[in-house]
């Protein structure tokens, strides 16, 4: 039975007994403790430089990671690790989207690994109703300096080579995702490998989207150019008969995109300020609900004014809150007020779960160390919701 249309005034981000209703005291005030940390910059610096030096160093520290940080922001070091998190996350109609979350590697054999394991997401996903998508990200597939070069048109006859064998990975995915009704997510990256990226999702998107909408791009609204390329593509859609998936986010490489624009002199591609981000944000999301007709919309964000916009947008054009062209999405230990407030109320909600050996995750963790600490009242949003739940449980009657 579809949910009815709630008015906007009744949905609210601000009900801690259900944004937490999944969480034990236990992990509760270890969230408490993983924010805390993050919430003090130079501590959260200082703290993840000496983890990825510990490792290096092969000294005992993932106790205390997997303690902290990991059990915060990971499902587990693999898929049958993450079970709990799916079964607790889907108790409370809040889907999983297993990531892969290994990066930096430069050799095929590992390569080709990152193949095998997000080949066996998508028959997970396939398997289980709380898995709605499986996701790529396309340097776990081709070399970084690979992509890079492909950007500028310098590759060599070597790096030609290493590009078709990673594309080959990549058709590989997409193949098993289209045969599986699976649909598969293509992530977003830093803007110097981001042009090469686009052409291989829209490649295949327009060879797997042509009944239905199997291939997600990614558009990072930080970028200045992203809403002009969200409105190209759509056109490009119509032209050549295929449906667009997107999911829409603000980014995660802003700092080190200033910092490479500003040591090259080239002109920065992010937005000029925060509430330009926003705007531009707001209008994709607007954009996408305006042609529903040809494009899947995932909208990627921890902000509540943009998720309550989707939902008055939604309303205004009389959509179920499980409309099922639309899902909302969170990353896993953050903005649970988010996930599953809108979850209660029925919308289409999922969250990313990262996966992969703790060693191997680290870039992914420092990043969400590093985005806390650099969105403005982030982490100080989590602490203040997080002690309302905590003082709500000790005075329940209250």
């Amino acid at each position: 039975m579809k949910p009815k249309v709630l008015p906007s005034k009744m949905l609210s981000f601000n009900n801690t007994k259900i944004a937490f209703a999944s969480k034990s005291n236990e992990d509760l005030n270890r969230a408490y403790l993983v924010f805390k940390l993050i919430s003090i910059a130079w501590l959260n610096s200082f703290a993840t430089s000496l983890l990825q030096l510990g490792l290096r160093l092969k000294l005992p520290l993932k106790p205390i990671i997997r303690a902290t940080v990991f059990n915060q922001f990971c499902g587990g070091e693999n898929i049958k690790d993450c079970d709990a998190t799916i079964s607790d996350l889907g108790n409370f109609n809040v889907k999983t989207i297993l990531d892969y979350s290994v990066e930096g590697k430069q050799v095929d054999e590992d390569f080709d690994n990152c193949l095998q394991k997000i080949s066996t997401t998508i028959d997970r996903a396939k398997a289980d109703d709380n898995i709605p998508f499986a996701v790529v990200k396309l340097t776990g597939l081709i070399p970084f300096d690979v992509l890079e070069k492909k950007q500028i048109g310098d590759l060599n006859a070597g790096d030609q080579e290493r590009f078709d064998r990673g594309k080959d990975r990549l058709q590989a995915l997409c193949l098993k995702a289209f045969q599986n009704e699976v649909p598969m997510l293509i992530d977003a990256e830093e803007s110097w490998i981001q042009d090469t990226i686009d052409a291989l999702a829209e490649e295949m998107m327009l060879t797997y989207n042509k009944d239905q909408v199997i291939i997600y791009n990614t558009a990072q609204m930080y970028r200045h150019d992203r809403l002009a390329y969200i409105q190209k593509l759509h056109q490009e859609s119509l032209d050549h008969g295929y449906f667009i998936g997107l999911k829409i986010v603000r980014g995660a490489y802003m700092e080190k995109e200033r910092e490479r624009a500003e040591n090259r002199n080239y002109p920065s591609p992010i937005q000029k300020d925060k509430a330009a981000t926003d705007a531009d944000f707001d209008k994709a999301i607007a954009f996408c609900i305006d042609h529903l007709d040809q494009i899947n919309l995932i909208c990627g964000t921890h902000n509540e004014k943009s998720s309550l916009l989707l939902s008055e947008l939604m309303q205004s054009k009389n959509l179920a809150n499980n409309h099922p062209k639309i899902c909302f999405s969170q990353l896993l230990g953050m903005s649970d007020h988010i996930s599953f407030n809108l979850a209660e109320e029925g919308y289409n909600v999922a969250k990313y779960v990262p996966f992969g050996p703790i060693k191997d995750v680290m870039p992914y963790l420092i990043r969400r160390a590093n985005e806390n600490t650099s969105i403005s009242g982030q982490t100080g949003r989590e602490l203040s919701l997080i002690m309302q739940e905590r003082k709500r449980r000790k005075n329940p009657n209250n």
